[in-house]
């Protein structure tokens, strides 16, 4: 079973590999974006790790809403919205239980991202994180190294890709060859999820 030091071990590794990576992912979205989602993603992790040490929510449901209530306050564009959905929509369908198994969050991760399509009307092969996303949720029955193997070959998958939503979409042919900044970005948080269970 999974309790809350797990949710705020998974926030914490989050925000140490978004940390790391920042410069990665700035780079890829210089080539089809904004130029700040490793800045914008860097800030509000670090805002997510800074209210988790204050607050201590003792449900996981509560770590994932605290998380992106901070994410959507402090990231700019659409990336805070974005990600503050995910956890927010993820901790809400994760109720107020103590625990939760891999199942429930299973479960509650599929209901965040669909939360995030629905809020981005993105589809997969369209070129953003949910090409990372739904892939890693439909492998987590399999277990987190699954999930975050399925996370990571969705993110690559979308180098051939056209990009049909977000700021990329307005680059048509031009996007192709570039991996998703999004997508990465996604990939990261799941590998994150993968080291919380390992305690690596």
């Amino acid at each position: 079973m999974l309790d809350a030091d797990f949710f705020r071990r998974w926030m914490a590794a989050t925000a140490a590999s978004v940390d790391r990576e920042a410069e990665r992912l700035t780079a890829l979205d210089s080539a089809i974006g904004d130029a700040d989602h490793g800045s914008n993603l860097q800030r509000g992790f670090a805002a997510v790790a800074a209210a988790l040490e204050k607050e201590s929510p003792d449900t996981p449901g509560g770590v994932l809403a605290l998380a992106g209530r901070q994410l959507i306050s402090t990231v700019g564009g659409a990336s805070g919205p974005l990600y503050g959905t995910l956890l927010r929509r993820t901790g809400k369908a994760l109720g107020d239980a103590a625990e939760v198994s891999e199942a429930q969050l299973a479960e509650a991760l599929g209901t965040g991202v669909e939360a995030v399509r629905t809020l981005g009307g993105a589809s997969p092969g369209d070129k953003t994180m949910i090409d990372a996303l739904v892939p890693a949720v439909e492998a987590l029955g399999e277990g987190f190294g699954a999930a975050r193997s399925a996370a990571e070959a969705g993110a690559e998958a979308t180098v051939p890709l056209q990009a049909r939503k977000g700021r990329a979409s307005y680059l048509g042919e031009r996007s192709i060859g570039h991996q998703d900044p999004g997508a990465t970005s996604s990939a990261l948080l799941i590998a994150a999820l993968d080291e919380a269970a390992s305690g690596s």
